[in-house]
């Protein structure tokens, strides 16, 4: 059987979602609509990693990919956009729940990476981005010889 592994800043960033959803509840109710969301929001991240590539999958269901940036400087990736959702402004929007507006993420990079050689893409309302690993961090086998 296995264990679930554990991942202490999931509780975290899901309680914290939890308090800003509360809290845009409360403060920006207008009569006949419940829990417009106002703010920015965290798009959910996937990370892999393996001996060549670090690979980021982002979900952005409702994002154009030119409201997308995506930006590598030193070990800092930045991946930056904004999700627009006009039809929540109509006065028939009797219940908003998908969250829109701007959203920043950025991830320190623990390995040197070939900048010039990143990728992205976006397909499907998923964001992939990949990273190749620069040569000196690739794990390699050392040759043992003899000694006479």
């Amino acid at each position: 059987m296995l264990r679930p592994t554990w991942e202490p800043f999931t509780n975290v960033i899901a309680l914290r979602d939890q308090i800003n959803r509360l809290f845009d509840e409360s403060v920006s109710r207008a009569p006949g609509r419940e829990g417009m969301a106002r703010r920015g929001w965290a798009p959910a991240v996937d990370i892999f990693e393996d001996n060549d590539t670090i690979t980021l999958k982002m979900d952005l269901p409702g994002v154009q990919q030119s409201d997308i940036q995506v930006d590598l400087e030193g070990e800092t990736l930045t991946i930056r956009g904004e999700r627009t959702l006009s039809d929540q402004d109509s006065p028939n929007c009797l219940r908003a729940e998908r969250v829109s507006g701007p959203f920043l993420r950025t991830f320190t990079l623990a390995t040197q990476v070939q900048a010039d050689r990143v990728t992205a893409q976006y397909r499907d309302g998923v964001l992939v981005v990949t990273i190749p690993k620069a040569e000196e961090t690739k794990p390699r086998r050392i040759q043992i010889s003899a000694t006479a």
